[in-house]
């Protein structure tokens, strides 16, 4: 065989290994090998994994319409465990409003399976899609796919027409199941100018390409007046470029959740696309490229905004009589949250604008978010207090990287004061002045003023919120260590506790601590949990059986039972994304135990102090005895509510070193 037959052989194979893999990236080609495969080859423990996710969003043009975008999408996933199941519920969600009502719809949807070693095909069915409006804004379209078990694949197309050609659908490469091929194409007419942002560890390779293209319309010369317009028109030809960009990423690990993360999917590798520019031609060019200060200023101009700010009839009465002898600024601010919080009921609608006004929502005495804290803000511009709104982004809604209106989804309310600035939230019950719900803890804001200018506001918490235990314990040589616990709880960790446990029965909440703890609990006592100016309080008795070991005449015990760490929370080897303890924390322990008659200390543990580099935490441990008390005085300190991922090794180590401390014993001999 010479060179020149080897060389068209190779190129052969190449082309039929092209062709192949090509296969394999369409719907509707699923392999034996693909259905028989029990788990991924190089993550085994997923659930489940997108085998192929290809996205094409570009522009069509009517003549009636204009531009219009087009996104389709192509997914093919293997279910390989129980626990992948989930993955066969798929949502899509669009807008509702009239002026950029969108729609989607889902095709091709089809579950494989492998039965008696032939593949079986189950075509979902109209009453596996749904169809849910989720707010006055939003609603979205979902399916379920049918015949679904463990070795599943199922693959699925969806379409959407959207005429809002501001922003293109994002597009995520990462899922929380390792994604083996993920491909994003943008058909983008020269007349659109779009900002590209890329979030992530993870980035795709990019390839552009320029393209021609020509779209058919009817051109009609413009009448002048009193002439009769009869038909017609003449069929034209307009000619113009698009760039063509192809983004792929292969072999993506899964997006793993780890303990104190923010929203996992700020760390996901994504591309965004925002308009900033159009330039038609023989038409001046409009550039949409932007600031904050102009975000802020176009969203308070708008009318579901600014506006509801103005309005103050509806409350006027109540307020007067509400701030009556009032003297100082912490007394009415105190009151008007109150007001807000007790009379007017947040509906879990997110956004920044009102739905039906504020002046319903106090009428009907609910509303969403931009209705109750619009309503707080001119409340307290009324009572002479110089408050103003913040806009935010929530957890659950991630970070933008750029200026753009929809990086926010929430509202609340700020007072500028010579000595800072106070935040408030009156859609949360339990909440106070600078005690916000932690949805809202998600790094900055943006206040406005009625000026239009605007800064920037740290969300972040810089106090410490305290957790400070009391207890006197008595240890019995028969294994088991009763006594008494006096627990308090500050600013957000008294928030924390609120809005877990308050609205839980006292027994079912006494029964689960028992269970949690392992220990029998009487005498429950609480106080404070509704009057959120004080801190938390709670008082029981206990019976502990499981922290006592007796070894050869030896006690063996933690002195601080089980209140101490149970794990170390940081595990990974590693760690790619910031550390988010969402706000400054310190927790104190005074401790005192009897021993009992008879028994003489052996061993207590070393005293420890243990400071982080740049003293983010810091552990301190005091022990000693006086006659048959020992006494503990612990302090742990997280000064930091963000830390980034740099800092990962010195943090699993600080915790390291505390949870060894916390768990070493004091031994007991017999006098």
């Amino acid at each position: 065989m010479n060179q020149k037959q080897l060389i068209f052989i190779s190129f052969l194979m190449f082309a039929f290994s092209t062709m192949a893999n090509a296969q394999k990236m369409e719907l509707g080609k699923v392999t034996l090998a693909e259905l028989e495969e029990k788990s991924h080859p190089k993550d085994p423990s997923a659930p489940a994994a997108i085998l192929f996710k290809k996205g094409i969003s570009k522009f069509d043009y009517t003549q009636s319409d204009g531009f219009t975008m087009i996104t389709t999408v192509k997914t093919k996933i293997k279910i390989y465990k129980k626990e992948g199941f989930d993955w066969a519920n798929q949502k899509v969600w669009y807008r509702l409003q009239s002026n950029v009502k969108e729609n989607v719809f889902f095709s091709d949807a089809v579950t494989y399976n492998l039965v008696d070693g032939k593949i079986v095909k189950t075509k979902l069915k109209n009453e596996g899609e749904f169809d849910e409006k989720l707010t006055r804004y939003i609603g979205e379209k979902k399916i379920t796919m049918p015949a679904v078990k463990e070795g599943s694949i199922i693959e699925f197309e969806y379409e959407i027409k959207s005429p809002v050609i501001g922003k293109i659908r994002d597009w995520d490469f990462q899922a929380t199941i390792p994604v083996n091929y993920s491909e994003f194409k943008t058909f983008i007419p020269e007349y659109f100018i779009y900002r590209v942002n890329q979030k992530g560890y993870l980035f795709p390779k990019a390839s552009v390409e320029k393209l021609e293209r020509s779209i058919m319309y009817t051109y009609r010369e413009q009448a002048k007046p009193g002439d009769i317009t009869i038909g017609g028109g003449s069929q034209e030809n307009l000619k113009f470029s698009e760039t063509k960009t192809t983004y792929i990423a292969e072999n993506l690990p899964a997006l793993r959740d780890e303990n104190f993360v923010n929203n996992i999917e700020n760390y996901m590798a994504t591309i965004s696309h925002e308009l900033s520019m159009v330039k038609y031609p023989n038409v001046p060019l409009k550039n949409y490229s932007t600031d904050w200060e102009s975000v802020t200023k176009t969203i308070y101009d708008n009318d579901d905004f600014g506006i509801e700010l103005n309005k103050t009839g509806y409350f006027e009465n109540a307020l007067k009589t509400l701030t009556e002898g009032l003297k100082t600024q912490p007394e009415i601010v105190a009151a008007i949250l109150n007001y807000v919080k007790t009379n007017v009921k947040w509906d879990n609608y997110y956004g920044y604008s009102c739905n039906d006004g504020v002046k319903n929502a106090y009428k009907t005495k609910t509303g969403n978010v931009a209705e109750i804290n619009l309503m707080l803000v001119a409340m307290l511009r009324y009572a002479g207090i110089n408050a103003n709104p913040v806009l935010i982004s929530t957890r659950s809604n991630g970070i933008s990287f750029f200026p753009n209106r929809t990086a926010f989804n929430y509202v609340i309310a700020a007072i500028e004061n010579p000595n800072g600035v106070t935040l408030l939230d009156a859609t949360e019950k339990f909440s106070q002045p600078d005690i916000l719900p932690l949805r809202d803890l998600n790094w900055i804001g943006r206040l406005i003023r009625k000026d239009g200018t605007s800064k920037e506001i740290e969300l972040i918490p810089k106090k410490p919120s305290k957790e400070i235990i009391f207890m006197n314990g008595t240890i019995n040589p028969e294994g088991f260590v009763t006594g008494k616990i006096r627990k308090q709880y500050t600013d957000y960790e008294a928030l924390q506790f609120r809005q877990q446990y308050v609205s839980v029965n006292q027994e079912i909440y006494q029964e689960n601590q028992e269970s949690k703890h392992h220990i029998e609990i009487s005498e429950y006592q609480r106080d404070n949990d509704q009057d959120i100016a004080k801190p938390v309080v709670e008082n029981f008795s206990f019976k502990s059986t499981n922290e006592v070991e007796n070894i050869n005449g030896k006690i063996y015990i933690s002195p601080m039972l089980f209140l101490r760490m149970k794990e170390n929370p940081f595990k990974q080897e590693v760690r790619e994304y910031p550390v988010d303890f969402g706000y400054p924390t310190q927790s104190k322990y005074n401790l005192t135990l009897e021993i009992p008659d008879g028994y003489k200390i052996q061993t207590l543990p070393a005293a420890a102090n243990i400071i982080t580099a740049d003293e983010f935490g810091a552990f301190k441990y005091i022990i000693g005895s006086t006659g048959n008390k020992i006494q503990i005085t612990i302090t742990s300190d997280i000064n930091t509510a963000i830390l980034p991922a740099d800092y990962y090794a010195v943090l699993k180590d600080y915790f390291q070193k505390m949870y060894d401390k916390e768990n070493e014993k004091i031994v007991l001999i017999k006098a």
